[in-house]
C-alpha cells in the first residue's frame, strides 16, 4: 500500500480525520474530560502515559476502522510510541486502514494583530525526514485568528503556506490549520478575509503539489466550497473548535465538501471508568454520528 493509496482514501472522503494530537498544554482538560483528574498523575511523563493509554484505547476499539475514520492525526510523542507493540503511524494504517498524519507545530506566538502565528519550528527538518520514514502520510500545523484584522490574518496565511512548502519539500502533505475562534463577534467576516487570501496563496501554487486544509465551521453553508474545489486542495476537513458535537455536526452537515477532523467532539463521552463494552459503544455512536455529518 503506496502514499498514492492514502491519497485516494483521503480524497474520496468517505468518512472522517480523528484528531487525536493533544499536546502538553491541551493534555490535562482532555484528561479531565476522560474522567482523569490531575490528582491521578505526577509529572508530564506521567500524563503523557495516561493520555497514550486513553488514545491506545480508541484506536484499538472494534469502531475505529478505516470504514468511517479515514485518518488521524497524531502528537509527536505518540507517532514514537506503539499500539498494540506496532510503531503508531504502522498499527493506523496497515492495522486500521487509517491514514496517519502528524501535529508539527510547537505552539502559538503571543497575540498580535487580531492573530496568534506559530511559534519557530527549529528542528523541523528532522522530524519530518523521521515522520516520512515511520510512514507518516501527511502533517498539522495550527495557528489562530482572534480578529478580522487583514493584515494579521495575511501573515498567519503566509506563515501557514510557507510551513506546508517545507511540509512538501520531504513528500508529505501539509494539513494548513488558521483556526477562526469561535466566539468572536466578526467571525463571519474573518471567515470572508481567510478565505479569499487562502484562495490568493493556493492560485500562486505550482506544479502537482496539493495540500489541505483544516477550519473553523463557518457561519455560512458551503462557505468553504470554492477552497474545497480548487485543484491544489486534497481534502478541506472541519474542526469542532469548541461547539459540542451535536452543534459541530449539525453545522458540519451544511457544508458538504467538508468533512470532519474533530478532537475533543470526538472523546465527548467517553470515560475512563467505562467497560470495553460501554467504551466501545459510546465511541461507536460518536464515530457514526460524526461519519454521517462528513457524507452528508
Amino acid at each position: 500500500m503506496t502514499d498514492q493509496d492514502k491519497a485516494a482514501k483521503i480524497r474520496a472522503g468517505n468518512g472522517f480525520v480523528a484528531a487525536l494530537d493533544q499536546s502538553g498544554g491541551s493534555t490535562p482538560k482532555a484528561l479531565r474530560q476522560y474522567g482523569i483528574s490531575e490528582d491521578r498523575y505526577s509529572g508530564e511523563e506521567e500524563m503523557f502515559d495516561l493520555i497514550h493509554g486513553m488514545r491506545e484505547r480508541i484506536v484499538r476499539s472494534p469502531a475505529f476502522t478505516g470504514d468511517k475514520v479515514v485518518g488521524a492525526i497524531l502528537f509527536e510523542q505518540t507517532m514514537d510510541r506503539t499500539f498494540d507493540g506496532v510503531p503508531a503511524a504502522e498499527y493506523l494504517w496497515k492495522k486500521r486502514g487509517v491514514v496517519p498524519f502528524l501535529k508539527i507545530d510547537k505552539g502559538l506566538e503571543d497575540a498580535a494583530n487580531g492573530v496568534k502565528l506559530m511559534k519557530p519550528m527549529p528542528d523541523l527538518d528532522a522530524t519530518l525526514a523521521r515522520a516520512k520514514k515511520l510512514g507518516i502520510f501527511g502533517t498539522k500545523e495550527r495557528s489562530v485568528i482572534d480578529a478580522a484584522n487583514e493584515g494579521g490574518i495575511e501573515a498567519i496565511v503566509a506563515q501557514q503556506f510557507d510551513i506546508g512548502r517545507q511540509v512538501l519539500a520531504h513528500d508529505l502533505v501539509p494539513m494548513l490549520e488558521p483556526e477562526i475562534t469561535i466566539s468572536i463577534p466578526d467571525k463571519a467576516e474573518a471567515e470572508k478575509i481567510l478565505r479569499d487570501c487562502i484562495l490568493r496563496h493556493l492560485d500562486g501554487m505550482k506544479g502537482d503539489d496539493q495540500i489541505m486544509l483544516k477550519l473553523t465551521l463557518p457561519e455560512e453553508a458551503g462557505f468553504y466550497a470554492p477552497l474545497a474545489d480548487h485543484p491544489k486542495v486534497m481534502r478541506v476537513v472541519a474542526l469542532s473548535g469548541g461547539y459540542s458535537r451535536e452543534e459541530a455536526n449539525a453545522r458540519l452537515a451544511k457544508n458538504p465538501k467538508v468533512i470532519a477532523s474533530f478532537s475533543r467532539a470526538l472523546t465527548e463521552g467517553l470515560s475512563d471508568a467505562q467497560s470495553d463494552a460501554e467504551f466501545d459503544a459510546t465511541l461507536r455512536d460518536t464515530i457514526d454520528s460524526i461519519h454521517a455529518a462528513s457524507v452528508a
